[in-house]
């Protein structure tokens, strides 16, 4: 069973509208029709594509009182963390601008393995998002920091 691309994935977020807003206004996404599931719902398009669906959190898991439920459920459900998620961009110096004018802190690496310049935000529920550039964009660009190769210490 191979996998070809990712299809979406899915946000449950403390704050629906307050994540809609940033990936929309930070990361250019745009906001789409979706299927009405009778709960509140965001979808935001790349291209023809849905990538991010935003559902709110329920209030009980927003408090931290999640109620304990079994293995069955819990794949259901889902589970709550994401380590981070990374996207292709370009205009790395037009990006870099626009979130130091918004005040967004970010990082940003080379990662010179893998000929990209990498820049790392969080969005509003703590997820953190990595957006590589081609790394010919950087010309000029002395980033603080180097990613090492596996196996490499600092």
């Amino acid at each position: 069973m191979p996998v070809s691309h990712l299809e979406h994935f899915l946000i449950i977020a403390d704050d629906i509208e307050a994540t809609t807003t940033w990936y929309v206004d930070v990361l250019g996404f745009r906001q789409g029709m979706h299927p009405d599931f009778g709960v509140p719902v965001n979808w935001l398009y790349l291209d023809d594509g849905d990538v991010i669906h935003i559902a709110q959190a329920p209030k009980d898991e927003i408090d931290g009182k999640s109620p304990a439920t079994s293995s069955r459920d819990d794949i259901a459900r889902g589970g709550r963390p994401i380590h981070h998620v990374a996207f292709r961009a370009s205009g790395l110096k037009q990006t870099l601008s626009y979130l130091a004018s918004k005040g967004i802190t970010y990082i940003e690496q080379q990662a010179g393995a893998q000929n990209l310049y990498q820049v790392f935000l969080q969005d509003p529920n703590g997820i953190t998002v990595e957006l590589n550039f081609p790394a010919e964009e950087a010309d000029g660009l002395k980033p603080p920091k180097l990613a090492l190769a596996l196996g490499e210490k600092e």
